[in-house]
């Protein structure tokens, strides 16, 4: 009995870490953009380490696929299951403490394949801590299925093959698109909300001063606020979320106008997406006019959408001799929807037609 609950959970954690670490390795960039926000100053202030997140999604996204592989092959069993616990344990931690103190919605355990609360990452940290421990408890029961040579050549060919799989990802575009700005959808479609969705619950909470003392207040309670008391803020506390679109926050903006209900119906439209152009790739910006003349003569209007500042969308301009123009939208958004920079995308009446790395243009298809 024991061997057979060992064995289960040795098949059960090496291939969730496998799946787990694919997904992401499908994914490097915005896996990077995950780990950067636990980074960030509202989190845990490690501002020091944001420049790195790349570096370390990838480390983090090896570790995670060798350790399955590993755990599975029975190669190494004792240093790779005290591994995997120091690293489920850290998870453990982030997950908790993202829930307890609501600050990171989405840990991107399985990047945009699946979303889970904060709580549901934590439980399912839970679930693999338990797995773990019985096999740091049965440690000399994991044995290897192969020999010491076939085990190092597998070990080494799982390295070569998530090596290979990085590279190609980070110099074209992830293989699987599970982000919600995959080929075939139409943004104008998927911003809209459902008659009869369920809509969020809010709580206003008023904030007057008392006293000198900040005092949050109900909204049934302001007909009795005390004497002199002093309005200070307004908080909205959501007690139950509502239905959120898969895309929200798309916006197309240019002198204070959003233009996207107007270009989204353009029956041909090239979009060169670039979330901050001052770390745009300098050879992938160079080739943007020379894509513009060719869209231009296939009917295409080619636009450019930025978070970046009007004066660097000036200089942008001057630097790379761009004639079109840029809008403007929401960073995260930008990089939801595609992790080059600059990113080219094909759409046609806002239903997005294809998507290539600045890498790939050679390959749209007019």
């Amino acid at each position: 009995m024991k061997n057979a609950i060992t064995q289960f959970s040795r098949i059960f954690v090496g291939l969730l870490f496998i799946i787990s670490g694919l997904i992401k390795l499908n994914d490097p960039v915005g896996f990077s953009y995950k780990l950067a926000e636990y980074f960030s100053e509202p989190v845990f202030n490690l501002l020091f380490l944001v420049p790195f997140s790349l570096g370390l999604a990838l480390f983090l996204v090896l570790l995670e696929v060798v350790l399955g592989v590993l755990l599975l092959l029975g190669y190494k069993s004792k240093i790779t299951i005290w591994s995997l616990l120091v690293m489920i344990v850290l998870f453990s931690f982030l997950t908790f403490y993202s829930a307890y103190f609501d600050v990171v919605k989405d840990c991107g355990c399985f990047g945009d394949a699946l979303k889970l609360t904060p709580w549901q990452s934590f439980t399912k940290d839970m679930v693999l801590l338990f797995f773990i421990l019985i096999l740091a408890c049965n440690v000399s029961l994991v044995k290897p299925f192969f020999n010491t040579a076939v085990s190092k050549m597998l070990t080494y060919a799982s390295i070569v093959v998530c090596m290979l799989l990085a590279v190609w990802v980070l110099n074209h575009l992830p293989i699987i698109d599970f982000r919600p700005y995959s080929v075939g959808t139409n943004i104008t479609q998927g911003m809209q909300i459902p008659e009869g969705a369920p809509q969020s619950v809010v709580e206003m909470v008023f904030i007057y001063n008392v006293n000198g003392v900040d005092t949050p207040f109900k909204e049934a309670d302001l007909m009795d606020l005390p004497e002199g008391a002093t309005f200070v803020d307004r908080k909205d506390h959501v007690i139950s979320e509502g239905y959120v679109p898969p895309i929200h926050d798309f916006t197309m903006i240019k002198e204070n106008t959003d233009y996207k209900d107007e270009l989204l119906q353009e029956p041909k439209v090239l979009l060169a997406v670039s979330y901050d152009l001052t770390l745009a790739d300098q050879a992938g910006m160079s080739a943007l006019q020379k894509l513009n003349k060719v869209a231009v003569s296939k009917g295409y209007k080619m636009i450019g959408m930025t978070n970046s500042s009007q004066e660097e969308i000036t200089k942008a301009k001057e630097k790379y001799h761009l004639d079109f123009d840029y809008y403007t939208c929401d960073a995260i958004t930008l990089k939801t929807i595609e992790r080059a920079n600059p990113s080219i995308i094909v759409l046609q009446k806002g239903t997005i037609i294809q998507k290539v790395h600045y890498n790939d243009i050679s390959d749209l298809k007019w």
